[in-house]
């Protein structure tokens, strides 16, 4: 499925400079590498490790692909993001959840970034001393689809999910990439990011937990830029665009019992602390979505009467806005 010119094609073409006479321009020498395909590997029938070096940060990414079930013809792309950490930590779509056996049977690419911790896949003013550069709504809306693209049989249509924090960088990235994305869905986010509690939980992922500085990301606190990246402040960019969001109450669900989760001390963090997150997330998506009702941009909202913030609750998110999302994508 990956296409890159033969050897036999590079050498002719090579040949026909040198015979006809044309000369090539010598690279500059600090030129840095453009965006581009660096390696991929299979590691299931359905699954294939790529690497894709982003210019816009000058470091190579890993990323996973799941494969569509028919690959003869294109097929629509989901872009899934991980949670805060990135998918460089446990916490991943594919270690936590059955995405891979789920989308074996689908017809889709699904491309999960696996860097990005502490990040909210944005475009930071300046480099940070712990996080480094990261420059990810360029990736994510300008490199990295076109390395997609260019490597797969894609279809042109995309979808792009988050959960938690991420769930807030999905609004983002489509406000800022009008077109790129047909549907959103955001599970279990925040999307004010200009509010107080907002900030908050902002400088809780960025700095409590990430050890960076969220004014590298977006300037002083209650400036300018944390309005812009506000999607509650900016949500009529999402005009246009399908959106899902989902969120719990907070209370103890289903999925919080030791039938599921066996490790006690782990159980009480998953009913205290992410009972806590959840029931933020959930006052978070309401206000979303009363913003959305008063400009009348219509949205599927899931209102889950129970369940806290963890991974079970987001697999099932990820099953419920499947056929809103593969309506978006033709899959």
């Amino acid at each position: 499925m990956i296409r890159r010119p033969s050897r036999i094609a590079l050498a002719a073409t090579a040949a026909a400079l040198i015979v006809g006479g044309a000369s090539l321009p010598a690279a500059p020498v600090s030129a840095a590498p453009a965006s581009a395909l660096v390696s991929s590997s299979a590691t299931g029938p359905t699954s294939t490790d790529i690497v894709v070096h982003s210019a816009a940060m000058n470091r190579d990414i890993p990323l996973t692909v799941l494969l569509p079930k028919d690959r003869s013809r294109p097929a629509g792309v989901l872009y899934l993001l991980n949670g805060a950490g990135g998918g460089e930590d446990s916490a991943t779509w594919q270690g936590k959840t059955d995405v891979v056996n789920f989308f074996a049977q689908k017809n889709a690419y699904v491309v999960i970034p696996m860097k990005g911790a502490f990040s909210y896949y944005t475009d930071w003013l300046k480099p940070d001393e712990k996080l480094g550069v990261n420059k990810w709504s360029t990736f994510l809306g300008e490199e990295l689809p076109a390395v997609i693209d260019s490597t797969y049989s894609t279809n042109g249509r995309n979808a792009i999910a988050g959960i938690s924090s991420s769930a807030t960088s999905v609004l983002n990235l489509a406000i800022a990439h009008k077109g790129l994305y047909r549907t959103v869905a955001a599970y279990s986010g925040c999307a004010a990011t200009s509010t107080q509690p907002g900030q908050t939980y902002v400088r809780l992922v960025v700095e409590t937990r990430g050890g960076g500085d969220a004014r590298n990301m977006w300037g002083p606190y209650n400036g300018p830029l944390w309005r812009q990246n506000d999607p509650v402040v900016n949500a009529a960019g999402l005009r246009g665009v399908s959106l899902y969001l989902s969120a719990a109450t907070g209370l103890p669900g289903k999925y919080d019992t030791p039938q599921y989760v066996p490790d006690s001390a782990t159980l009480t963090d998953q009913i205290v602390v992410g009972g806590a997150i959840e029931a933020a997330t959930r006052q978070c998506t309401e206000d979303l979505a009363a913003k959305l009702g008063r400009l009348r941009i219509p949205a599927t909202v899931d209102r889950v009467p129970a369940g806290s913030h963890s991974w079970k609750y987001w697999q099932d998110q990820l099953h419920k806005s499947w056929p809103q999302i593969a309506r978006g994508i033709g899959a």
